[in-house]
């Protein structure tokens, strides 16, 4: 029963195929550091770009795919580039998708600083400007969705449109229960963590694999600090499309308060749509918090979101 709400609180659990696929690509990361199979004509990738940056003392792991413009999609907790695998394919037919691991997770080795979605998302802007790409689309699913919900906070004028799943704007959006597992959290579940498949996917991804009880302390930090954004998101001048599962871990009534701080619901749209807010609000059905990133669904969600003009 431990371990079941240790696996809760840390939103990601085994999904079957995940574990297969990450041990695909572990087979590169023993034997190279940086590896580029791309092919770039006109500043466009046309294949795969895998590479690190050196942003802000940290060197960061990502990968790019897909031509057109640029989406960078973010993981959520214990995850990494692998974590979107079905919805960035979807995303790669018609954008150039950039996928990252934040700080200490996947291939990206932690730094002496606290796991901090503000400094997270500073350094997804300096990934930003390393690549010269201008404004850029942005998805995140849990702690990536804060991450970057905090970039459009701190640095809107790199993005065109965010899109934020499962991820509330202060801590108790999310349900009670979980917040109290989520306060049973410590060090001390590194070890029950061994026994589950995301510990064995870092140990297969990660620069430093004797950082785990390390990385799970940090989340466990992360994950009880109280926070509340609501003045600042509702100074949000981006499109924004918020995604929740409707058994989600965030709770549906929280989304409906996001959802009225960015301009929705407050108001009839009006027969010819007029009044529509430029913002979005879509619950998935059947789905929950730790199955929404993989649903097919997610990315008939977003991508009409994205091709609005």
């Amino acid at each position: 029963m431990k371990i079941f709400l240790v696996m809760n609180c840390f939103l990601l659990l085994f999904i079957p195929g995940y574990g297969n696929s990450q041990q695909n690509s572990s087979t590169e990361n023993k034997n190279d550091k940086t590896y580029n199979n791309s092919k770039i004509k006109n500043n466009i990738v046309t294949d795969t770009l895998k590479a690190y940056a050196l942003v802000n003392g940290l060197k960061m792991y990502y990968e790019i795919q897909g031509t057109g413009q640029p989406v960078i999609v973010l993981h959520g907790g214990f995850g990494n580039t692998e974590l979107y695998m079905p919805n960035v394919t979807a995303l790669v037919k018609n954008y150039k998708v950039i996928t990252v691991d934040m700080q200490g997770h996947g291939r990206t080795a932690d730094i002496d600083r606290p796991l901090i979605e503000d400094s997270i998302a500073n350094d997804i802007a300096a990934l930003i400007k390393q690549l010269n790409i201008g404004k850029t689309n942005i998805v995140g699913y849990s702690l990536g969705g804060s991450v970057a919900l905090r970039l459009a906070i701190q640095h809107p004028e790199l993005l065109q449109k965010v899109v934020l799943i499962s991820c509330p704007f202060k801590r108790k959006g999310w349900f009670p229960d979980l917040l109290a597992q989520q306060d049973q959290m410590g060090s001390a579940s590194a070890e029950a963590l061994k026994q589950t498949p995301m510990y064995q996917s870092y140990l297969k991804m990660a620069p430093k694999p004797e950082d785990w009880t390390k990385l799970v302390t940090k989340m466990s930090v992360a994950l009880q600090k109280d926070y509340d954004w609501s003045k600042e998101v509702a100074a949000i001048k981006l499109p924004v499309l918020l995604v929740a599962a409707d058994a989600d871990g965030v709770m549906p009534g929280h989304m409906v308060e996001f959802f009225k701080l960015l301009g929705g619901s407050l108001k009839d749209a009006g027969w010819d749509g007029a009044g529509r807010p430029a913002s979005q609000l879509a619950i998935i059905p059947g789905e929950t918090h730790y199955t929404l990133f993989m649903s097919p669904a997610l990315s008939d969600v977003i991508m009409p979101f994205l091709n609005k003009k």
